[in-house]
Formats: C-alpha cells, structure tokens, sequence
C-alpha cells in the first residue's frame, strides 16, 4: 500500500492561494502566517514535482498543472468534511444539505420542494437538521456548485459550467402579461392575437444579464422580434412583475411568477402571434461530488412525480 505524501491542510492551502491570488490574501483567509502558506506550496510543489502557479509579479496565477489540480482539491476537501461531519454526528450527514436555487425557482418553487422534502424526512422531529438555501441568478449558483460551496443547485437557464452534471427537470411555461389597462389587452378582448409588429414598438420589461429569465426570453423572443427596440433592465422578475402591472411595459416572465397577479387582476396574459414558450429546468451537481444521504434523499424527492 503507498504512503500518502500529500495532507488535508496541503490541499486546502492551495485552493485558498488559488482563490485569492496571493499568499498574504491566503493566509488571512486560513488563518495561517503568511510565511507558512509559502512555504506549504513549495513543499506541495515538491512532492508533486510539478509547478503549478505562474509567478506574475506579487501574484500567483494557476497554470495548467494548477487548473487540473483544483477540481480534484475541491472535492476531496468536500468529501473530508463530509466525513467530519459525521464523526462529531452520526446523522449530520443525512440532514445536512446546501442547495442553490436560480431566482424563479428559488422564491416560487423551491419553498414547496423543501417543505415536502422536510415532511417527508421528518426534519421537524431531528434536533440535527442543517440546511442552507442560496438564491441567486444561474450563473452564480452554478459556479457556486463547481466550487463545492452548494451541494446541488436548481437552476432555470443552460449551465455553461463543464465540471457539472446537468439533469433536464421541470419546464417552465413563459407568459406575456402587461396591465389590465393596456391597450393590447383591449386588442385581445377584441378578439385579436397580438401581431409581432405591434410587439416590436413595447417597452420591455426584462431581466439582468446573466439570469435564467433573461437567457430563456432572449431564447424566446429576439429570434421574432430581432431586437428589444424600448427596454428596462430591472434586476428581478418581481420588480418586472410589479413594473408591468403599473402600466410601464410588457413583460414575458414564468407562469409561476404571474399566477398570482393573473388571479388578483392585478396582470393580464397576452395572447400572442408568438409560438409558445417553454424553458427547461435543470438539476446541476458536480461531477466529483460524494452522494451523501442528504442529496440523494433531495434529489428523489423534487424528482418524483408528485412534487412537480
């Protein structure tokens, strides 16, 4: 059986220097002196035989080496906690969870998945239950998983992240709504179905950069309309939400995020000339990431049949 040379500590040294660029930025996040950090490199380097940052002035950048050596730190780091956790408690592990959610999924959808998933689980009968719920745009929650931060995320646009593997979930139907006083509602009592032309001249209520939301009606709506000719970036869909029903534009946005509004009369659907527009949901967890009994129990639960 070979000896181990590398260590825990090594490892976490490195993804620390990886993540800050510096040894001083390093050793303030570990807690370690500066002087120490360099040299817990040097010796990771040597044991390796390999360089693996680029010396960039006072700056270490990762090289080839460095890159593929991050992933693999990232998850055995992960994995070690896991097994921490369970050593100081025995059912730490199949109740700790850290799920990351896109920001429909996460204020619309994601509230009801825990619920079933805590009832299920009998959470409100375990003193050991921990769990953390991030919500943020695709991108970030993404990343957040490919670093081992999140254990999974649930995310409403395409992941562009290669070290994850992305699971088709839920679709998503997107809806044109504008206020009860618009004149295209007018159009529509009228018997008539919005022409592309009349949509081209709205204003556009739409999502940041970066969003699932604004992906899928970029995805949607550019290959018809060409162009938002009038736009608002707001950097919600319930500010967009809220903006539409005051009167300020139109607004193509989840079914999960309008219902509630369509039901009070505060917001109306817009019947279209437009295909319908459906977006995949998506389940992404890292490729390298150990299935503890938390995850696997979440991720059977969202995917059943009934909590869809």
């Amino acid at each position: 059986m070979n000896v181990l040379r590398l260590t825990l500590r090594q490892l976490q040294i490195f993804v620390a220097v990886a993540r800050t660029g510096s040894t001083t930025a390093a050793s303030q996040a570990i807690a370690l002196s500066q002087s120490a950090t360099s040299s817990a490199i040097n010796e990771l380097e040597r044991l390796l035989s390999l360089d693996l940052f680029d010396r960039v002035g006072k700056r270490l950048v990762l090289n080839d080496n460095g890159r593929a050596l991050l992933p693999q730190a990232l998850a055995i780091l992960d994995g070690a906690a896991s097994i921490e956790n369970m050593s100081h408690d025995g059912s730490a592990q199949a109740q700790s969870l850290r799920v990351g959610a896109s920001t429909t999924i996460g204020n619309y959808v994601l509230p009801r998945l825990l619920a079933g998933y805590a009832m299920a689980q009998q959470i409100g009968q375990s003193s050991a239950w921990r769990s953390r719920v991030v919500i943020a745009n695709t991108a970030v929650i993404c990343d957040a998983v490919a670093a081992f931060e999140l254990d999974i995320g649930l995310i409403e646009g395409p992941c562009h992240q290669p070290t994850l593997n992305v699971t088709p979930w839920l679709q998503d139907e997107l809806v044109v709504v504008a206020s009860p006083d618009s004149p295209l509602v007018h159009s529509n009592t009228q018997g008539e179905r919005i022409p592309l032309r009349t949509l081209r001249e709205q204003v556009w209520l739409v999502r940041e950069a970066g969003s699932g939301t604004r992906e899928a009606t970029d995805q949607g709506l550019l290959p018809h309309l060409r162009s938002y000719r009038r736009s608002i970036d707001l950097g919600s869909s319930e500010a967009i939400k809220n903006a539409a029903a005051a009167g300020l534009g139109v607004a193509c946005l989840s079914s999960w995020v309008v219902e509630d509004a369509i039901a009070a009369g505060r917001l109306r659907r817009i019947e279209t000339t437009l295909p319908r527009l459906m977006r995949q949901c998506y389940l992404v967890v890292h490729r390298q990431k150990l299935p503890t009994p938390a995850l696997q129990a979440f991720v059977a639960q969202v995917s059943a049949p009934t909590s869809n």
